[in-house]
Parts: structure tokens; sequence; C-alpha cells
């Protein structure tokens, strides 16, 4: 990619942020008032790539009604999130995401030029669109969701990204799509994103290392948690050199759960975090948990919790 063309769209994107609506809107939490972003671009664009340069601001506290992933492009800056009970600092070549109504106020000193690359994806779009992709993670799947379900939570991610992985030459190719809009933009830039959270996957994974079980039987749920949609039993006696029967006989001795319960159990949890957490048809859910047919995702579902998913919805409102 040349330079200079990289340049002049980080410039192009640098002077349309500022002409992006970035109003703070009230949002009652409670009995309290709070300041919301909503999506600041055009409605009909699901992904929206942007370059902020600052060298000195300071953002009142408030929330977002979308997905973001800032990359320090250069420089540094401070975030406060919970009520500025908590700031860090984030670095050149670190990334700082957040999801829908997750809080922070951003903070970049005086004497120090800030250059960040952001992509925002709309609510709907990230579920549709990549959060099925993402699915194999557990955690990082529980991060995007969980203040869909825990409304108006303070979490975020934040690490450093390695050198030697893809991230910050698919944003520079981002922002030059972007910057030089066609009718195919958003359409080009999909495949790119969902690149992008792939290795942003990859990477939160690596920084946030969980102790590896010792058991077989718990690297086997393991395993079966990162593959629910998809796993089978020969599946796992393959993965762990292990005949089908004996790897049944050790989930039911050591983990009290058959084979088939423990993803009934695990697909269920989804289940749920998904019906609660998104507007999505009950039969994008059935297929992104690894159903056939929403029939059958029915029939599990009213067997699991003596009722049907639109009867869950309604419980929960």
């Amino acid at each position: 990619m040349g330079k200079e063309r990289l340049c002049a769209a980080i410039e192009t994107l640098r002077e349309q942020f500022l002409t992006l609506d970035w109003t703070y809107h009230d949002f009652s939490v409670g009995s309290q008032s709070e300041k919301m972003y909503r999506w600041p671009g055009p409605a009909e664009e699901e992904i929206l790539v942007l370059v902020h340069k600052s060298g000195g601001r300071q953002e009142l506290f408030h929330r977002h009604d979308f997905f973001y992933f800032n990359y320090t492009y250069q420089g540094q800056y401070d975030s406060l999130s919970y009520k500025y009970d908590n700031r860090i600092t984030i670095h050149e070549g670190e990334l700082y995401a957040g999801q829908p109504f997750a809080g922070h106020a951003l903070c970049v000193h005086d004497d120090q030029e800030t250059t960040i690359i952001g992509v925002l994806i709309q609510r709907e779009a990230f579920f549709r669109a990549f959060l099925p992709m993402l699915s194999a993670n557990s955690k990082l799947f529980h991060f995007l969701l969980d203040p869909s379900t825990d409304q108006f939570s303070d979490e975020y991610i934040h690490f450093k990204i390695e050198d030697d992985c893809n991230i910050r030459a698919l944003l520079e190719m981002m922002v030059v799509e972007y910057a030089n809009k066609q009718e195919d933009t958003q359409a080009v830039l999909k495949p790119m994103v969902l690149s992008f959270l792939m290795q942003v996957a990859r990477q939160y994974t690596a920084a946030n290392k969980e102790i590896a079980p010792e058991r077989l039987s718990d690297k086997i749920v393991h395993y079966m948690g990162r593959y629910s949609d998809t796993v089978t039993l020969k599946d796992i006696a393959k993965r762990f050199s292990y005949h089908p029967n004996y790897i049944s006989t050790l989930l039911r001795r050591e983990i009290g759960k058959s084979f088939s319960e423990i993803l009934l159990e695990q697909r269920m949890e989804r289940a749920v975090i998904l019906l609660r957490g998104t507007n999505l048809p009950i039969e994008e859910i059935a297929l992104m948990l690894g159903y056939s047919n929403s029939s059958n995702f029915y029939k599990a579902f009213r067997e699991y919790f003596n009722m049907s998913p639109r009867e869950y919805i309604a419980a929960q409102k």
C-alpha cells in the first residue's frame, strides 16, 4: 500500500470525523440520566471507519449504542470508566474496545498528539454478520453479549497488539477503502472487518490465557464449548484419540453427564444469552447454535426450560 495514499486517507477520515454526529443524548438509567452516543454515521451504513486525531481533549462520561474497536495508531490517551473511578492508559499499538452501553470518557493530554483508528459496528449487523464467527471463543462471546443482558456494565477490552499479527495492516486497508468510498464499500469492508475481529479474538485469547484443564474430561468439555455448534462424539474421539464409547463412559463417570447432556447445556446457555441480548430471529439463533432447523431447536429448548423460546423472551420483559 502506498504511503502517500494511506496518509491522504487518514487525513480524509480525520476531517470527516469532525462532521459526524457526536451529540450527547440524555438516556435514563433508573432514576439517573446519563449521556449516550448514538450511531454517528449514516444510518444505511453498518460499518464506520474513523480516524480521530487529538492534541488534547476531555470527554464527558458517556455510553454508546454500538460496538467500537479503537486502535491507538500514534501516541497514547487515558480512558476513564465507571464514573471516573477507573483510569487506564492506552498506549500506541494497543486496542481498546467496548460493547454497547459500556461507559467511558476519553482523555488526551494537551502535549500529546494522538491518532486513533476506530471501527464502529451497528449492533444488529454485528450480531448477524460477525458474532457467529466469534462464538467459538466462549470468553469473548460472553464479553460481547453480557452488557446486553446486564445493561450498563463498564467492561472493556484492552490489550497490546502483537507486532507480528495483521491487525494494523487490516486497519490501514479499511481506512483507505472507507476514505475512497464506492457503492460496494460496505460489502468490501465486511470480510476485512471479519478478519480483523478474528485476529482480535486470537489476540484476546492470548492476552487472557486461562489455566489449561488437566483432566481429560475437562479438556473434552472445554473443546465442546469452543465448537458446540458443530461438535460430535466422533469429532471428540478423533481429536483425543479415544474410542467414542470410552469418551462417553469417562464423561458420565467424571462429569456426571452424558455427551448429549453436556452439549445441550452448552447450547442452551448460549441460546439464553442470544435471546436476551439480541433481536435476532429464533430461526437464525437455531442455526448459530448448530440446529439444522428451528423445529429441532424449539423442541430442545422446551424440553430443557419447560417453555418455548418465545415464552422465555416474554418472561424476561
